[in-house]
């Protein structure tokens, strides 16, 4: 698989859970950089910050593929559970245009409207 930084992805250890077997985490801790990018633009940075962007862009362009999605978002930290491993590849194509670095971060993020969003 290509780099999917800032994510890492792992298959999940025995997943009783068909919906769950890939796990896509960012731990925010790790990420200083982008959470202040964030909070440049008036976001929290947080795990549910971050869930809220990636669902928008997510339902925006494929919303279909949060039907094979699950968010478990804490404050310091990104979780989201994957059914099938073309999901996870259809995650990263759809996130990692904005997410993949700090400047498309700060270019998407200063083109949204932090009253459209909670976190």
């Amino acid at each position: 698989m290509s780099p999917t930084y800032p994510f890492k992805v792992a298959a999940a250890k025995a997943p009783a859970d068909t919906a769950r077997q890939f796990v896509i985490l960012a731990d925010l801790s790790e990420l200083d950089d982008y959470c202040h990018v964030f909070e440049n633009h008036g976001y929290g940075g947080n795990g549910p910050s971050w869930r809220e962007h990636i669902e928008t862009i997510i339902e925006e362009f494929q919303p279909e593929l949060l039907d094979h999605l699950e968010f478990d978002e804490e404050g310091a930290a990104f979780l989201a559970y994957a059914d099938s491993l073309v999901a996870v590849r259809q995650f990263m194509a759809l996130v990692l245009p904005q997410f993949g670095d700090l400047g498309k971060l700060h270019k998407y993020l200063s083109q949204t409207d932090p009253g459209d969003f909670f976190a």
